[in-house]
């Protein structure tokens, strides 16, 4: 029964510690990508999740880069749309210092 504990503390504090690796690398090095042009990101972030055909005709790319912010900064359970784009401004103009 010992050991089962040690393990479980063990593997709980390796994926902690992965968790907030990932979150400090998202924070300096993948987020500050999206400092040079925030409106537009959030723009493009807003209609992913409110048309069910965002990009229309034009080019997918800038839509494929805002799905990877949504991504690294994921919409919490029960949180309204208008909420999620607030919260990752904040996010994003704290980043983007």
């Amino acid at each position: 029964m010992g050991r089962i504990i040690i393990v479980f503390g063990v593997t709980a504090v390796v994926l902690m510690l992965a968790f907030g690796a990932a979150q400090q690398y998202a924070d300096r090095a993948a987020i500050p990508r999206y400092c040079a042009d925030k409106s537009n990101v959030l723009e493009r972030v807003r209609l992913i999740l409110t048309k069910d055909e965002p990009v229309g005709e034009g080019t997918k790319r800038p839509f494929i880069i805002a799905a990877k912010l949504i991504f690294l900064i994921p919409q919490q359970e029960n949180e309204t749309i208008a909420d999620y784009l607030e919260r990752l401004q904040r996010h994003l103009d704290k980043v983007c210092r």
